[in-house]
């Protein structure tokens, strides 16, 4: 671990506690308003480095000031070790910096972490993307149940979309806790049109593809693998094979199932391109460079429709129905689902003229206000808490 402790302040601090790529790109829009009032408050930021290498490019991308580094991930460690290595880590940190409020981020294993010792130091817990639901605790796994259990843990929800505020009404959630604000994704969206500027990696991929409808490929949830990874797989090589106008590029994920699987069913195709993992900046600007959209990601279902494009989701449910009811996402469960997807765009079809359902690229602010405004008002002595 390394970093430093700052002495308490007067002014309250807010802990905001991240770990992987997802989480980094969702917060930098929180931290950054955050970072606008230094004489309110201080901001502390904490990394379990459950993503470690893939977040350090990130947190650079978005300038964000991380405070403390752990290193709670090791190679081949299950779930349940690295959510204790977490836990026995932030209960550390929280102890020595007495926060007033610890900010966690969606669905992942540190988020779960940090909300569960934020709990049993009596620290409140403000939860970004709170509420998003598919109401099947096994998918997706395991971020379905971690973000029900983190809404539990949770004093104040940030949720992105009103169906998210209506799902934890439903679930008993105070309604004075909850907060309207948009997603900070559209916020980053935003951030990354400004920075942007594609590396010499995708300048030769965009090369290699030029004058073909460019379709943007991602898979790696782990309840698709097996038949129906290698399933999908083998129907977009179909699709390319029967329509010449077509390439597809698909930043492969490092997890050795995918690669191997698509090194058996898209090797040496010449309009199957793959690739590693882009950078951030890259990955937006070949999305926006893309026609089409095929993923089972969650964090590309609020992308595809800030940045106007159709996506065809590779999974059965979705806690992000406000894209497919906008008409931006399809479902597409099964392989023969993703063929009858891909045949229907094919035959073209108009983008909806709507607005965006995640929000306007103000959520970090909205954010920061309800913490300045109403919630650290109201907060506790945190040397009372630590007594």
């Amino acid at each position: 671990m390394t970093g430093f402790a700052p002495s308490k302040p007067s002014k309250p601090i807010v802990l905001t506690i991240l770990g992987t790529r997802p989480e980094v790109i969702k917060l930098a829009p929180v931290i950054r308003q955050l970072d606008l009032y230094p004489d309110e408050l201080t901001s502390v930021v904490v990394s379990t480095g459950q993503h470690r290498d893939l977040i350090r490019p990130m947190v650079e991308l978005f300038k964000i000031r991380v405070n403390h580094h752990l290193e709670c991930m090791t190679a081949g460690q299950p779930l349940s070790r690295l959510l204790a290595r977490c836990l026995e880590s932030l209960d550390t940190i929280i102890a020595e910096i007495k926060p007033d409020l610890i900010l966690v981020q969606g669905d992942t294993t540190t988020a779960l972490a940090g909300a569960q010792a934020a709990f049993h130091r009596g620290i409140p817990v403000g939860h970004v993307e709170a509420g998003l639901r598919t109401n099947n605790p096994m998918a997706p796994f395991p971020e379905e149940m971690n973000r029900r259990l983190v809404s539990r843990l949770t004093n104040w929800h940030f949720a992105p979309t009103r169906r998210n505020v209506e799902n934890l009404l439903d679930e008993g959630v105070e309604p004075g806790t909850i907060f309207h604000t948009g997603n900070p994704i559209v916020d980053a969206l935003q951030y990354i049109g400004l920075v942007g500027a594609p590396t010499p990696a995708l300048r030769g991929v965009l090369e290699q593809t030029s004058g073909y409808r460019r379709i943007t490929l991602t898979t790696h949830r782990r309840e698709s693998f097996g038949d129906v990874l290698e399933g999908n797989l083998r129907v977009i090589r179909e699709f390319i094979d029967a329509n010449p106008e077509y390439c597809v590029v698909f930043p492969v994920h490092p997890n050795p199932v995918v690669r191997q699987a698509t090194k058996d069913i898209f090797d040496a195709h010449p309009r199957l391109v793959c690739c590693d993992p882009m950078t951030y900046p890259d990955f937006v600007t070949l999305m926006g460079e893309s026609c089409l959209l095929v993923s089972d990601s969650g964090g590309i279902q609020e992308e595809a429709p800030s940045l106007r494009k159709p996506v065809i989701v590779m999974r059965e449910q979705t806690e992000r129905p406000e894209a497919v009811e906008s008409g931006f996402a399809m479902l597409a469960p099964t392989p023969d689902d993703l063929r009858e997807a891909l045949r229907r765009f094919a035959l073209g079809s108009a983008l909806p003229d709507c607005d965006n359902p995640f929000g306007a690229g103000d959520a970090g602010q909205q954010i920061v206000f309800a913490i300045r405004d109403q919630i650290l008002r109201t907060r506790p002595v945190a040397d009372e808490v630590f007594a």
